[in-house]
């Protein structure tokens, strides 16, 4: 039944609110915020045909790899590169709003993979041999002390790794973070470009990526057709914080679980993600009621589908309107909340809600398109492999 799952609304479940003062993205779409903004409004998908992709290695593939670009002085990494330009951009966006770092700053970088590319270079191509300072690159804890060096932050730092929700428990952690008092601002930063055919020939096998057709016809969330999503990459960042003049968006709450039940598949009753949305409902001091938006995981994947489905009917009776733009970005895996997470706080400024176009009958509260809107709370899911949940709850700046 409907509305039957009870919220508490005590005020000492609060989480402290924090705010996104700055952005910074390198997508499918290219290089900067604005690229990722004018692709998702154009409706059309990132993703390009690329060879080498699906069961057999000569045919090619529909992937949203992030373009070459970035500052060459960081070496041939497009990973590197990618992180170091989205924080880059966090940074001035911040500052130009009228951010000034706090005493201490922390970095919250979240990562799955790592550099896939270059790990495979560092075995097949270079045969395990490098120069130390080559090797050092292919570190998790070199992007982040390279990112702490270039900005002279000297707060806590960290990766965060929790498959395809850790952009969003990044969030979640920074904000836990300033609540405690360990950093006055910080930087999170989402990478994953591991898009390579190889690694994709696995999620193609598992059934959930699908290569061989254009992504609005094989990612279909929420609507008749699905077969899953397509392959995408990217890297996000923001600056986060309680001090801040012109920011985007509040982050009011966030919560994560675990289905404690299978390395793929979603615990069938879906009872802990359910839980997981009560928590951040609760942290946020928000109620079902007032979620005026559900920008959900929409991978394109029917577990995925039957578990969003059930959690809009059943917690919130329908209501919101729901969101879903991974057949436009692709799925970015590790970077994938990130990357929404950057549509819904952009959408906020610019009175605008994104989503994909639809293209078969869907559920009736799917977005078309663009819609003139956004002024409402938002719940950003993300949901990863190996019973990863994760909820945000996002709202415009009072």
């Amino acid at each position: 039944m409907a509305g039957t799952i009870p919220i508490p609304n005590t005020e000492e479940q609060h989480q402290d609110h924090m705010t996104i003062a700055g952005i910074g993205a390198v997508t499918g779409y290219g290089w900067g915020r604005e690229a990722l903004w004018e692709g998702l409004l154009s409706g059309k998908p990132a993703a390009r045909l690329f060879p080498g992709y699906g069961p057999e290695r000569d045919r090619h593939g529909w992937v949203a790899r992030v373009p070459d670009g970035g500052d060459a002085e960081l070496g041939p990494s497009r990973y590197a590169r990618a992180a170091q330009q989205s924080v880059r951009e966090a940074v001035a966006d911040a500052a130009a709003r009228g951010w000034r770092p706090g005493r201490t700053v922390g970095l919250l970088h979240a990562i799955v993979l790592g550099d896939v590319s270059e790990w495979r270079d560092f075995y097949l191509v270079d045969g395990g041999q490098r120069r130390s300072r080559d090797y050092m690159r292919l570190l998790p804890s070199t992007v982040v002390s390279m990112l702490m060096q270039e900005f002279g932050f000297h707060g806590p730092s960290m990766n965060v790794s929790a498959a395809c929700s850790s952009a969003n428990v990044a969030m979640i952690t920074a904000q836990l973070w300033l609540a405690q008092g360990f950093a006055d601002d910080v930087i999170v930063v989402a990478t994953d470009l591991s898009a390579t055919p190889d690694m994709v020939e696995h999620f193609v096998a598992l059934g959930a990526a699908v290569t061989d057709d254009e992504p609005l016809s094989a990612c279909r969330p929420f609507q008749q057709g699905s077969r899953g999503f397509s392959m995408g990459e990217a890297a996000t960042a923001f600056v986060v914080t309680r001090a801040a003049d012109r920011p985007y968006a509040a982050v009011l709450g966030g919560a994560m679980s675990n289905d404690g039940y299978h390395v793929v598949s979603v615990e069938p009753s879906h009872e802990h993600i359910f839980e997981c949305v009560r928590r951040a409902l609760a942290g946020a001091g928000v109620r079902p009621e007032e979620i005026a938006y559900l920008n959900a995981h929409g991978s394109g994947t029917e577990q995925c589908d039957d578990a969003e489905t059930a959690l809009l009917a059943d917690m919130f009776a329908d209501r919101p309107l729901v969101c879903a733009t991974k057949p436009l970005t692709g799925h970015c895996q590790g970077a994938a909340a990130g990357v929404e997470v950057a549509a819904i706080a952009m959408g906020y400024e610019r009175g605008l809600v994104i989503s994909s176009p639809i293209v078969a009958p869907a559920h009736p509260r799917l977005l078309d398109g663009v819609a003139v809107g956004g002024d409402g709370i938002t719940l950003k899911t993300s949901l990863g492999m190996g019973g990863h949940n994760s909820a945000l709850v996002l709202g415009p700046v009072d």
